[in-house]
């Protein structure tokens, strides 16, 4: 049997339970109220949501609007049918940018984004000869609202910002920007992949027009569920037609809200489990939340800051982050880092460039990636320590 680089060079192998730190991809574990509500509607509403006037499609049609319920406390929207439920941020995103641009549009954007954003923009570049200005930041991922306010042009018809980076943990004054679009008359799009259930968001105190959030993450949400908030007054092309229950005489799709957006079956069951998220995160509150979060990342960093050859990037541990604590190890290839967490230590974490090639590019990190733990709010302290002393006899062993 071929033994692995850690165990040729001395490193033993651990039977311990899962340590998870990937938390930016997805939140886990769950809390319970999340599997207790997704196994209720598969027992008692498992129809179709406005697609009959039985007692069980009536069920879901409720669990649909009380998620939105939910999500507006939350996010503070007035409208409930504001907000369309979408398979994941990268489906909310698309829907935002193919469903306003047009030919010859400008967009002001950043270097931290995600390829959910940055793909979707330059596949319209291609399409529709759209001209998008990519913000850069420097090694910390912090962007200056000037910046976005000295890039807008006469034709500019979008501002997309990500509200925190997924591999720095850099938070962009998303407020300030919000202040300057609104001037503008400008929308502005958020993406709010790392942020839903972690910072506090304000949709009308932070001038957001439209916001991609995903359920999966710091909303405690099973996977398949997200959802777009679009601003009242905003109207966007559908990415998708077909049936909704609703004006179904029409070849049209309808104009009413939220059913101009979903067509199709919707995921019910997930978006049972969603709801259940966004009430733990309601009940726990996000201040406490983001507080116990930063508290482990900042320990986190400050155990990694003592380890020789390892470089953390993104901001100090004195500024505001979310809980994501991307590093180096001088020599090391940040995959076999990840590698051995796993096989060795049973610690589940990310490696490699994170779906943001610019903000690597950013850090200096193009030719490395790196390593990306994410501490979520049901991560012990005890854990951290665990990464810490891995890390440290990882990069002890693999030198010598």
């Amino acid at each position: 049997m071929v033994k692995s680089k850690a165990e040729a060079r001395g490193l033993s192998m651990k039977e311990k339970p899962v340590i998870y730190l990937d938390n930016a991809a997805t939140s886990w574990p769950k809390p319970p109220g999340v599997l207790e509500a997704m196994e209720r509607t598969m027992r008692e509403a498992a129809a179709n949501p406005g697609r009959g006037s039985h007692e069980m499609a009536v069920k879901a049609s409720r669990v649909l609007f009380e998620g939105r319920k939910a999500l507006s406390r939350l996010f503070r929207i007035a409208n409930p049918n504001d907000i369309a439920f979408m398979l994941n941020t990268t489906h909310a995103l698309n829907q935002a940018i193919q469903g306003l641009l047009e030919p010859g549009d400008h967009v002001v954007t950043t270097a931290m984004e995600h390829n959910s954003v940055r793909r979707p923009l330059e596949a319209l570049r291609r399409k529709l000869g759209i001209k998008i200005t990519y913000l850069p930041v420097g090694a910390d991922g912090v962007l200056n609202p000037n910046d976005v306010k000295k890039a807008i042009l006469p034709e500019t018809k979008l501002v997309a910002v990500t509200h925190s980076s997924n591999l720095l943990g850099t938070i962009t004054p998303v407020g300030d920007i919000g202040n300057v679009t609104r001037m503008a008359g400008i929308p502005l799009l958020v993406d709010a992949a790392q942020s839903a259930g972690v910072l506090e968001i304000d949709v009308e105190g932070m001038n957001i027009d439209l916001l991609a959030f995903p359920g999966h993450k710091g909303l405690m949400g099973p996977q398949g569920t997200g959802g777009l908030y679009i601003r009242p007054e905003l109207e966007l092309e559908p990415l998708m037609h077909g049936g909704t229950g609703s004006r179904s005489e029409s070849p049209e799709q309808p104009s009413t809200r939220p059913d101009r957006y979903e067509a199709g079956t919707p995921n019910t069951t997930g978006i049972a489990g969603l709801t259940a998220g966004v009430k733990f995160v309601l009940g726990e509150t996000v201040g406490r939340i983001h507080e116990k979060e930063l508290q482990l990342t900042r320990e986190l960093m400050a155990g990694l800051k003592e380890i020789p050859g390892l470089r953390i990037l993104g901001p100090g541990p004195e500024q505001e982050r979310t809980a994501i604590v991307a590093f180096t190890l001088e020599g090391i290839d940040p995959s076999e880092t990840a590698f051995l967490l796993d096989r060795q230590y049973g610690i589940a974490v990310r490696s490699g460039f994170h779906c943001t090639p610019l903000g690597h590019e950013s850090a200096g990190t193009t030719e490395t990636g790196a390593v990306r733990a994410s501490p979520g709010y049901f991560t012990e302290r005890s854990d951290i320590v665990s990464l810490i002393k891995a890390v440290q006899e990882i990069g002890e062993t693999l030198r010598t």
